[in-house]
């Protein structure tokens, strides 16, 4: 009899492996068939997250378990925070899909794109649901591998180049990452996620080794999540297409680093060991730097993604701000922004996507009346920088109230003012671009303007925006609801991790 449990978190991830191994095979003119196999793929995926997401929900466990050497498995299991994380990237990456298939029409490598875009997706789902460290490992290199041809998917020089740097950052964090792991593997052998108290006993005759290796799980997970001063590859990223940085800064990259950083305070070092070894104020304040520092630089960036690229530098570390604050309300206001996050600047990057294919605009200056000549494209925009600055009843609302109310239960007072400072600059560097959008009327012909729907522009570029926008504003309107992020958050809370 097939065992379900057993068998979905792995057909989840084969679902795209398969997707991937058909798309490399299809000739490049082949579009259609591509295109079917792309949108199959990404909603029969949905499917089978639907099916685990009801079945966790009930308390049911899924897991994939096979040896791989000696005292090391390899461990897929699905519980609630994998499934969070997964059901992100899967319903993103649908909409990310559309988005590029739109994007890419008439341009070359396409069947390179898109093989490498689903073992994207394969790589970020084996991060979700991976059970153990050597696990994660191995999906967190490869996903650095499987992305590294979207970024230099222009091939001009500087795509090559923002590619060596992005593989000089990745590579070394993850050689840093596996350093740790390794050490740790020394001292207790591996160590499952669900076992959450294995390194207690050591932490009483070893502390100051935990710690050391503590930093170095930190530090090699904290280049993805694009830590200062660790963040250097993600701006010069940028001149990757519009679907690549969608992927690299709300579905995959940054988001594995920021998730991994939440399974090592939570799943193998436990958040109270964590807090008794002294480990989650330095994680504090490195978070709130990189915070504030993403936010100043920001203000000064001209080109419309890169001042996208350092708010996202600046906005998932709240993510590491939440988990560093030791308490249920804190935890809630970081997990459910990694959530919130997603759909809010998945939105912003499909916007700048559709200004510049639409109308050649790319810079900040450029912007000037862009609101009349298109309206739809405009107001997703607008409601994705509202909702980063954290108005309400926008999703960024929702994260932000539960870590400033984190913060004061623990009276980790100084919390608060890098909450409003983050939201005054957050405003300083999105609210001028609005201006300029609906209020500066246009002077100067648009750089390059095309045609490409009935509407804003096609409606393969139009539809992905509209939908995550509305997402972000439902995930602010509806938190309360039992079928919120929110909701999901809270469970994860209450059964996996506090008491």
């Amino acid at each position: 009899m097939l065992d379900l449990h057993f068998w979905l978190p792995l057909t989840v991830l084969s679902t795209s492996l398969i997707a991937a191994a058909l798309i490399f095979w299809i000739p490049e003119h082949s579009s259609q068939l591509r295109t079917s196999v792309n949108l199959a793929a990404a909603l029969f995926k949905i499917l089978l997250m639907v099916l685990i997401l009801i079945g966790v929900s009930r308390g049911e466990e899924f897991v994939t378990q096979f040896p791989l050497m000696q005292d090391v498995d390899f461990v897929l299991r699905a519980d609630a925070l994998g499934v969070l994380f997964a059901g992100l990237s899967s319903v993103l990456w649908l909409f990310t899909t559309i988005y590029a298939i739109g994007y890419l029409e008439q341009t070359p490598n396409r069947r390179r794109f898109f093989g490498f875009f689903s073992l994207c997706v394969a790589s970020t789902l084996g991060i979700a649901f991976a059970g153990n460290l050597f696990t994660f490992v191995i999906f967190y290199e490869l996903l650095t591998l499987s992305t590294y041809p979207l970024v230099v998917h222009k091939g001009t020089p500087a795509a090559l180049r923002a590619g060596r740097i992005y593989l000089q950052y990745t590579l070394a964090g993850g050689l840093v990452l596996l350093l740790g792991v390794l050490a740790l593997h020394s001292l207790v052998g591996a160590v499952p996620f669900a076992e959450k108290d294995a390194l207690v006993a050591l932490a009483q005759q070893q502390p100051h080794l935990l710690q050391g290796i503590f930093l170095l799980l930190i530090l090699g997970l904290a280049v993805k999540a694009a830590m200062v001063p660790l963040h250097g590859w993600l701006p010069q990223a940028m001149v990757a297409p519009a679907p690549v940085s969608a992927l690299l800064h709300a579905v995959a990259v940054v988001k594995a680093g920021a998730f991994g950083i939440v399974r090592v305070v939570y799943d193998v070092y436990g958040i109270t060991l964590s807090w008794e070894l002294g480990l989650l104020l330095p994680l504090g304040l490195a978070a709130a730097f990189t915070i504030l520092y993403g936010s100043i630089r920001a203000l000064s960036q001209t080109d419309i993604k890169k001042r996208l690229a350092y708010s996202t530098v600046s906005q998932v570390s709240y993510i590491a701000l939440g988990i560093s604050l030791f308490g249920p309300l804190g935890t809630l206001g970081g997990l459910v922004h990694l959530l919130h996050q997603g759909l809010m600047k998945v939105t912003l990057f499909f916007c700048a996507g559709n200004y510049a294919e639409t109308l050649g605009i790319h810079r900040i200056d450029q912007l000037d009346g862009a609101g009349r000549r298109m309206p739809a494209t405009s107001l997703c925009f607008t409601l994705g920088a509202l909702g980063m600055i954290g108005l309400p009843p926008l999703a960024g609302f929702i994260s932000k109230w539960y870590l400033a109310s984190g913060a004061v239960a623990i009276q980790a007072y100084w919390v608060i003012p890098v909450l409003l400072a983050s939201s005054l600059l957050n405003a300083a560097y999105f609210l001028p671009l609005l201006y300029r959008i609906w209020f500066k009327p246009q002077t100067e012909p648009w750089p390059h303007e095309r045609q490409l729907g009935r509407w804003d522009t096609g409606a393969w570029l139009l539809i992905p925006p509209v939908v995550t926008a509305t997402l972000s504003l439902l995930a602010g309107l509806f938190a309360a609801s039992a079928l919120s992020p929110l909701a999901w958050v809270e469970l994860i809370i209450q059964r996996e991790y506090l008491p």
